[in-house]
């Protein structure tokens, strides 16, 4: 009958918890861009910039990933 049938919501329990994990990473990943941009900067020994620099091309990767699974999700971010 139907009576007492609970009603489903808009998205899955587990979905909810992967869009804020996701919102999170993206948040986190953004913080360590800013971070390693902010100490790319501020060294000047060679060894110290290709680290930086790598980490930056890293962290940039990630943070690409992130954002197409944002939009593949249909999330709006503000990052």
């Amino acid at each position: 009958m139907g009576l007492f049938k609970k009603e489903q919501t808009r998205e899955p329990a587990g979905e909810s918890f992967t869009r804020r994990q996701l919102l999170e990473d993206l948040y986190l990943t953004k913080n360590a861009l800013d971070t390693a941009y902010a100490n790319f900067e501020a060294v000047v020994d060679p060894d110290l910039i290709d680290c930086y620099t790598y980490e930056i091309y890293s962290v940039q990767k990630r943070y690409k990933f992130l954002l197409e699974q944002a939009k593949r999700m249909e999330l709006e971010t503000y990052f």
